[in-house]
């Protein structure tokens, strides 16, 4: 072999060991420049827990301060446990942290067109501004009468069958979200439309579990042709199958509307007739499928999420007796005994408009706020560099749990967001610090990825569990752990007994008249079979 040749393969070799390591310089002198975080491996980045990782986030909060870094691979991630960052960050600074990260499976392979997982830009904006069209102050009044009335089938159901308590829980809140979207009710959980959307959600959420799918850590993977690979196959039919049933549920709205013009009826106001409206009225340029993702959005954001918030209302009440107690006599002294409650008595019920927050704050559902957001270009804050394309996490749970601004954060206690001059207020759980939004707490999210459907949500949330309080009375049965919750991006309480019974017969015999009206209110909205 000739000298020249020997020279060769030992620069050919020199060059390709330099590259790792001139990754690895990079890659230091990145981590040295961003917030502190424990100390990741080269390449491989932070060993992080595979069960409820709020927790050790929460705990490496109190060692590396509000705002440290994470790193998954060579992908940094901070995690803000601090709601005044958060709100710098997020909303202060929203122009640079209102992107996502990259989403390869869930996102470019499978919902491309959801409103939940798109970049910032041009094209989530317009389904975000259809969106927020029909979630406006006065849609949601539209929807108050379908509330209070689902409420009442709620409260009735329970009364029936209080032992099943949960799953009419999922019952309401899908009809009323469906309802909402798409202007049919649920009298049913086994509806084979919404065993479709469950396993639909399920599909998805499995896509998001880190190490799944070698496509996020190789994106080049998703060009390999689906005969070679079988996982894209599957990946490819499920998210097909969820368009084809997107589509389905706005050609019925369509139908609907059509059919009631020819009959001289109208149908009861839904999303989808008001975003077709739009689209109509307005020329907006979306194609039928794109469209067809942004209603649909509303169940995977707003179904299951309120629901396991009311099973956490229910470990409130059985483990602080004492707060049931307030809530009645409030409920007793402004509604009285003759009917159950409505919206309009909200502005007299502040004890409860209390407690719809408190529970929100004490056990947020998506403890990780939500779908992370993403850094769109290079900022500093702090001092510290936060660079393009890095992934943020709002740890909810540590920021609902911050001492700081909730003393005692584990007592379930309405009494801090009372004013000041309600004498049921409590000083001792007023904060060093005030949380910086208006509603007190941040579990809908931040800035413009904040969760659109947050009020709806927060309506639901406060005439159902108005109903359910007024109705009843909710005891243990044993000794509860108020921790064991279910694992996964959005979390609830694990199954519970409890007793359950109607706090008088003048109580029963008022959801049985008022039942009444409910179904009548209800049979606006055709039920899916």
């Amino acid at each position: 072999m000739s000298l020249f040749s020997i020279l060769s393969s030992w620069y050919l070799l020199a060059g390709i060991a330099l590259v790792p390591l001139l990754i690895l310089i990079n890659d230091i002198w990145k981590w040295w420049r961003m917030p502190p975080g424990p100390t990741p491996l080269p390449f491989f980045g932070n060993k992080l827990p595979t069960s409820k990782p709020w927790i050790q986030f929460q705990e490496w909060s109190k060692r590396y301060g509000p705002i440290f870094t994470i790193w998954v691979g060579r992908r940094p991630t901070l995690v803000i446990s601090d709601p005044d960052i958060a709100v710098d960050l997020m909303e202060k600074r929203s122009n640079k942290y209102s992107s996502r990260p990259r989403f390869v499976v869930m996102g470019e392979m499978h919902s491309s067109n959801s409103v939940l997982v798109q970049p910032y830009g041009k094209e989530w904006s317009l389904r975000r501004k259809l969106l927020h069209r029909a979630l406006t102050p006065a849609a949601l009044r539209t929807y108050m009468a379908r509330q209070e009335a689902e409420s009442t089938r709620l409260a009735f159901k329970v009364m029936r069958d209080p032992d099943n308590w949960e799953r009419q829980f999922d019952r309401f809140t899908a009809s009323v979200v469906f309802s909402i979207a798409y202007g049919h009710r649920i009298d049913s959980m086994d509806s084979p439309i919404i065993r479709q959307r469950l396993n639909f959600m399920q599909f998805v959420a499995s896509l998001n579990v880190p190490g799944a799918y070698l496509a996020e850590s190789f994106p080049i993977l998703k060009h390999v042709p689906t005969f070679l690979a079988p996982w894209k196959r599957e990946i490819l039919s499920m998210a097909a199958a969820e368009a084809a049933a997107n589509m389905e549920l706005v050609e019925d709205v369509t139908r609907d509307l059509r059919v009631g013009r020819e009959k001289g009826y109208e149908i009861a106001p839904s999303l989808t007739q008001t975003l077709l409206e739009v689209r109509d009225t307005e020329g907006i340029p979306l194609p039928d499928k794109d469209f067809s993702f942004v209603p649909a959005s509303l169940f995977g954001a707003g179904s299951d999420t309120t629901a396991s918030t009311m099973c956490s209302a229910m470990l409130a009440f059985v483990t602080h007796p004492t707060i049931l107690q307030t809530a009645h006599a409030e409920l007793d002294a402004v509604v009285g005994f003759d009917r159950t409650p409505r919206f309009e008595d909200e502005p007299h019920l502040p004890y409860i408009r209390a407690l719809v927050k408190e529970v929100l704050r004490w056990r947020p559902v998506a403890v990780l706020g939500g779908t992370p957001h993403a850094s769109s270009e290079d900022d500093i804050y702090q001092g510290w560099r936060i660079p393009t394309g890095t992934t943020i996490l709002g740890n909810s749970w540590a920021i609902n749990l911050n001492e700081e601004y909730y003393p005692d954060p584990h007592l379930f206690n309405p009494a801090r967001f009372l004013d000041p001059d309600d004498p049921r207020y409590v000083p001792e759980l007023r904060g060093r610090k005030t949380h910086p939004a208006k509603a007190g707490h941040s579990s809908f999210g931040w800035g413009r990825r904040i969760c659109p459907g947050a009020d709806l949500a927060a309506n639901s949330l406060f005439i159902a569990l108005s109903k359910l309080i007024w109705s009843f009375d909710i005891l243990p049965t044993r000794t509860y752990d108020t921790f064991d919750y279910t694992n996964g991006f959005n979390i609830r309480p694990q199954p519970f007994q409890c007793l359950i019974r109607v706090r008088s017969d003048v109580h029963r015999r008022v959801l049985e008249r008022e039942m009444i009206d409910a179904e009548i209110e209800m049979e606006k909205f055709p039920a899916y079979e």
